[in-house]
């Protein structure tokens, strides 16, 4: 029987993967015999954290290239008998140090959080990215954090890895700490796809620049974005396409204009149906980041329910329309297009 102490159901939790906090440790219902914990804070590791085989980054997307390094950091926590740790700062640092600059996430950690949970890590652990861990120089990382907060014995970073105070650490120094403290210091070849790196930022380049399918395949899935149906203005309504309205949580995206989608969540199939995402600038007043979606032939009121909405194919930039009439007369003719991309009948 699994363990279900400070655990939240996944499920109804929906994309978020945590459904309440908890004082210091956030562990995910997962059918298995241990779920995985969540530690909120240097200050919240206890003795049973002591001795892990971990990983440092941002993971944003969760991509290919991150799966690779988890199935590789599997494998040596799986021989050594330790736990998976992965160590990931909140906010990122690009985001504390340049938020005017940083870019759009491709996941938020919410998001991050249910992605891991999928691939089996038995440990996160979140650093707050503060005026202290900005102003901890490497030595102090690497003796605080990873040999007295988490007795690392496995470290697995990229080349270009830096840390601590004006990214004074580096590889080098992680591997002479290694040889001191006694743990193992390791990377992988960079994976590829069509000769170029997979990275967080070409899959948003590629993104931005609506080339939905290569960033799928850097993914290993199609992009998504999950949320909340909320309560709208009710204005496709008037214009016969009434759309689901997800309230996005984040501050930016790299995704803008009209896409082709299928969304997931309110049965046992994918749903298709067009979709737009930004500000509706035919909309006067209104700057809030939206996420709209019209399903095609369905007509079933969903407030509150989860979704997660993938993308298909990018459709067409957000325009500014001189009329309501000529909005719906394009969106006519965007629910055609998308219909066409994803081989959907008409009467379908």
């Amino acid at each position: 029987m699994p363990r279900f102490s400070r655990v939240c159901d996944l499920r109804s939790a929906g994309f978020c993967g945590i459904k309440a906090e908890c004082p210091d440790i956030i562990a995910l219902f997962v059918v298995s015999p241990v779920p995985m914990r969540l530690i909120r804070g240097l200050h919240n590791l206890k003795a049973s954290h002591h001795g892990c085989v971990a990983t440092i980054g941002n993971f944003d997307g969760v991509h290919l290239g991150h799966k690779a390094v988890f199935r590789q950091l599997r494998h040596e926590a799986d021989s050594l008998g330790l736990p998976l740790t992965v160590i990931i700062f909140e906010p990122q640092p690009m985001e504390y140090f340049r938020p005017d600059v940083a870019p759009a996430r491709l996941t938020t950690l919410r998001e991050k959080i249910r992605m891991f949970t999928e691939l089996g890590i038995d440990n996160v652990l979140i650093l707050h990215f503060s005026k202290r861990l900005a102003a901890m120089g490497g030595e102090t990382f690497i003796d605080e954090i990873l040999v007295r907060g988490l007795g690392v014995r496995h470290l697995f970073v990229g080349d270009d890895f830096r840390f601590g105070r004006a990214r004074s650490g580096d590889v080098r120094m992680l591997h002479e700490a290694g040889e001191a403290y006694g743990f193992t210091v390791d990377n992988m070849d960079t994976l590829t796809h069509r000769d170029e790196r997979i990275s967080s930022t070409r899959i948003r380049r590629l993104l931005i620049e609506g080339d939905i399918a290569e960033a799928n395949a850097c993914l290993g899935r199609s992009y998504a974005i999950c949320g909340r149906v909320a309560h709208g203005d009710k204005r496709g309504r008037t214009i016969g396409f009434p759309t689901l309205n997800l309230v996005l949580r984040r501050k930016s995206s790299p995704l803008r204009g009209v896409y082709a989608v299928r969304v997931a969540g309110l049965g046992d199939v994918l749903l298709p149906g067009v979709a737009n995402i930004g500000t509706r600038p035919t909309v006067e007043g209104d700057e809030r980041f939206l996420l709209e979606v019209h399903l095609f032939n369905f007509d079933r009121e969903v407030y509150g329910q989860l979704v997660e909405v993938e993308f298909v194919d990018r459709i067409r930039d957000e325009m500014k329309f001189e009329s309501f009439d000529a909005l719906r007369r394009q969106i006519l003719e965007d629910a055609g297009e998308a219909r066409k991309l994803l081989g959907v009948n008409q009467e379908e």
